[in-house]
């Protein structure tokens, strides 16, 4: 809680009274789905939903891959240091508000708004990237310490979007964003596995851990910061892990135990 002065200082106040938080499916790193949907618009049901129109949603933005995490590689399998958040990025690849055809579809859409809508929807745009960007190291950023730890819940066993891939052709780069999608393919370069991620269909498995890559030799970022008391992995898509009866039955009993494990002393 802030104490409501103008410094607003962070009080802490109530957090005795809380021991733990139960984060199911919980994209800690930011999903590659969400930034997918940007680019080819989200379906819902039989009918989809335009990047145009996703991109006046701020919630969207804040799901973005978190800085930290490598996103994007090139055909030769690196990582590419891009950054997400940086309109000109956006600009340069004429992605989202910024595809001309995209566009076009907004100025025939707007009748007399027809040049002013197109330029504030692109400020807009810019000014949602910062914030988002200054939500994921928000959530990222060491808490000052408190009793409270995290259990986390997802799924592990359906391969999930985890990077998006640059082509370079006559010149411009071109996006995939699957692995068959690339069509000058480098033999001996592994597009499946630096392309998709073990997951739930929506969140992949190093973003539920606030992890940077599955890599287990590889240490936790300094800069993730997720005070977990431990996780369980169920077999399931993103949109059924509620109705999971091991989520339930788990849930349920994290939920009611009143010893902690974490909270308890050492066996001497």
């Amino acid at each position: 809680m802030l104490d409501g002065g103008g410094d607003e200082l962070v009080t802490l106040y109530g957090t005795s009274r809380v021991r733990k938080r139960v984060l199911l499916g919980t994209p800690n790193l930011g999903s590659a789905g969400s930034l997918h949907a940007f680019l080819t618009g989200e379906r819902i049901g039989f009918k989809r939903i335009a990047p145009e129109v996703l991109a006046t949603m701020p919630s969207g933005y804040q799901l973005f891959p978190h800085p930290l995490v490598t996103w994007v590689i090139d055909t030769e399998g690196r990582g590419l240091d891009v950054n997400l958040f940086d309109g000109a990025t956006w600009r340069q690849f004429g992605w989202s508000v910024f595809d001309p055809a995209i566009e076009a579809r907004v100025r025939a859409a707007r009748g007399a708004d027809a040049d002013s809508y197109p330029a504030a929807l692109r400020r807009y745009f810019d000014y949602r990237l910062e914030r988002g960007r200054r939500f994921m190291w928000m959530l990222s950023t060491q808490e000052p310490a408190t009793p409270i730890r995290y259990v986390l819940f997802g799924g592990d066993c359906v391969l999930t979007r985890a990077r998006l891939a640059l082509e370079e052709d006559a010149g411009r780069y071109h996006v995939r964003l699957y692995p068959d999608d690339i069509r000058r393919r480098v033999p001996g370069v592994r597009y499946d596995e630096l392309m998709l991620e073990p997951g739930d269909g929506r969140v992949s498995k190093p973003s539920l851990l606030a992890r940077v890559t599955l890599d287990p030799r590889v240490a936790q970022s300094e800069d993730s910061f997720l005070p977990v008391a431990y996780w369980f992995f169920l077999c399931e898509r993103h949109d059924q892990l509620t109705n999971n009866v091991n989520f339930q039955d788990n849930g349920l009993n994290v939920l009611l135990t009143r010893n902690l494990p974490w909270a308890m002393p050492a066996a001497p």
